[in-house]
């Protein structure tokens, strides 16, 4: 049965999140059948932030095949 899991995290701590889903996917060991990303566009951080812009929402879908339904 085919089945998703959703990893959400921020572009600033895009390394924390790329090791969420690989220790996910190493202890969960399923079959992977596909992963796809979206970054959200860029909005601007304000004087406050003292950023020009703030770091953009990741998502990533986790496709992966499992033997029990």
């Amino acid at each position: 049965m085919r089945q998703v899991k959703l990893f959400k995290g921020v572009e600033a701590e895009i390394g924390s999140l790329e090791s969420e889903v690989n220790s996910w996917i190493r202890e969960s060991q399923v079959d992977v059948v596909g992963v796809r990303g979206n970054i959200a566009p860029q909005s601007t951080g304000g004087p406050s932030t003292g950023q020009r812009f703030t770091p953009s929402d990741i998502l990533i879908i986790v496709e992966y095949e499992t033997s029990s339904p």
